[in-house]
C-alpha cells in the first residue's frame, strides 16, 4: 500500500515517487527504485516484530498481530510485492500526525481493506476489497493518524465499521 498526499496537492518540483515532509504535506509515493530492486518483497514480519492490536466491533474484540510502519521508507513500501499475509496479520501505518490522507494499490498484489483510524483509535472510515496493483486513490474520508490494512474481507467478516474502535498503544 502506498501513501499519497494529505489534503490539497501543491506544485514541488518533486516527482511522484518521491517521499516529501513538510509542515502542509505528507507525500510517501512508490520509491524510485530501477533494477532488481525493485521487484524484492518487502521482508515478512518475524513473531518479534509483530504488535498486537484489538479490533472492537459490534460481535466482539478480535486480536490481530501487525507490523507498525513508523518511518517514511516503511511507509512507502507497505505491502508492496507481497503475495502473502495471514489471516489474523495486518499493517498499521503511524502518520505521526493527524491528517487527511489517500492512498492507492500500485505495486500491491494482495487485495485489502483499509482501515483509517483517528489519534483515539476510532475507525472513521472503511475501504474495502481494494483492488490490487491499481494507482486509484483511495481517500481517508477525514484527518486521521493512522491506517490498518487487513486482507479483503476482513471488515466485513469481523462487522467493523466506522466509529468501531481499535486498541494499541499508538491510540489515546
Amino acid at each position: 500500500m502506498i501513501v499519497m498526499s494529505a489534503g490539497p496537492r501543491k506544485k514541488s518540483g518533486l516527482l511522484l515517487g518521491l517521499a516529501l515532509f513538510s509542515g502542509l504535506s505528507l507525500l510517501a509515493a512508490t520509491p524510485l527504485v530501477s533494477g532488481p530492486a525493485r521487484a524484492q518483497a518487502a521482508p515478512a514480519a518475524t513473531e518479534s516484530t509483530l504488535e498486537p492490536l484489538d479490533v472492537v466491533s459490534a460481535n466482539g474484540t478480535h486480536r490481530l498481530s501487525v507490523e507498525v510502519m513508523r518511518d517514511d521508507a516503511q511507509r512507502a513500501r507497505g505491502l508492496m510485492f507481497r503475495r502473502f499475509l495471514p489471516a489474523d496479520r495486518g499493517m498499521l501505518f503511524d502518520f505521526k500526525r493527524e491528517e487527511p490522507v489517500s492512498m492507492w494499490m500500485k505495486n500491491t498484489y494482495l487485495p485489502l481493506d483499509m482501515l483509517f483510524v483517528d489519534r483515539t483509535g476510532r475507525v472513521i472510515s472503511v475501504a474495502e476489497n481494494t483492488e490490487p496493483m491499481s494507482e486509484r486513490i483511495i481517500p481517508s474520508g477525514g484527518p486521521v493518524l493512522a491506517v490498518l490494512e487487513v486482507n479483503a474481507g476482513t471488515a466485513q467478516r469481523l462487522g467493523i465499521k466506522a466509529g468501531d474502535r481499535l486498541r494499541h498503544p499508538m491510540f489515546h
